[in-house]
């Protein structure tokens, strides 16, 4: 009995002394909870703070202030109802839908001083050199009931056309009459309110579509 009491006490002893590193010079220990080979690898640990709920909030919101701000937004257009049909599917597959809109807009009539209706090829082609040799620019009528005919300037109202055509009267034009070349029509505007880098990645397909409209700041 006394004999296993001093084994007791042996054991315990030699427990401790292994639990407490002693036997570490002989291989003898424990491994280390605390893993120092991990505190050797931080870097900087004095710079980590704990936040509380209130600062985290703030610097959050800051953040969110901060994405907002560096977005931009874009528009482009007008666009009339066929070239809005063709951009529809584009900006479906490219974009999300909360990212873009088509808001309907008036596109406003427009007039041109107009020459014209000509009888066959030859006189318009001869109306041409005359305009030509008195260096007064000219271009195709954009609505081919006026045609075959020329455009000497197209303009946002009849008023602004009729003023040209007096100082075009002064140089000679004497044909010309002022023409109401497309009436009022529906038309689409194109609207980006947020565009970030993520959207800007995405809106080559979209100008390919944007039948020579750019976009520009609203």
């Amino acid at each position: 009995m006394r004999l296993l009491l001093v084994l007791l006490l042996l054991a315990n002893g030699a427990y401790f002394a292994w639990s407490q590193g002693h036997l570490a010079a002989w291989g003898w220990a424990p491994a280390n909870p605390s893993e120092p080979q991990r505190l050797a690898q931080q870097i900087k640990p004095e710079a980590l703070k704990v936040l509380s709920a209130e600062e985290s909030h703030r610097l959050t919101a800051a953040a969110e202030a901060a994405a907002e701000a560096s977005k931009e937004c874009l528009v482009a257009g007008p666009l009339d109802e066929k070239q809005a049909a063709a951009l529809r599917p584009v900006l479906a597959q490219s974009l999300d839908e909360k990212a873009w809109s088509l808001e309907p807009v008036t596109l406003p009539g427009r007039w041109v001083i107009y020459m014209g209706r000509y009888a066959d090829v030859d006189t318009l082609n001869r109306k041409k050199a005359e305009l030509r040799a008195r260096r007064i620019p000219f271009e195709p009528v954009g609505n081919p009931a006026l045609e075959p005919g020329l455009s000497l300037g197209s303009f946002s109202s009849p008023g602004a056309a009729n003023e040209e055509l007096n100082a075009l009267s002064q140089r000679g034009v004497r044909t010309a009459r002022v023409q109401q070349e497309r009436a009022d029509a529906k038309g689409f505007s194109l609207k980006l309110p947020a565009v970030d880098e993520a959207i800007k990645a995405k809106l080559d397909p979209v100008r390919d579509q944007l039948a020579g409209k750019t976009l520009r700041p609203c």
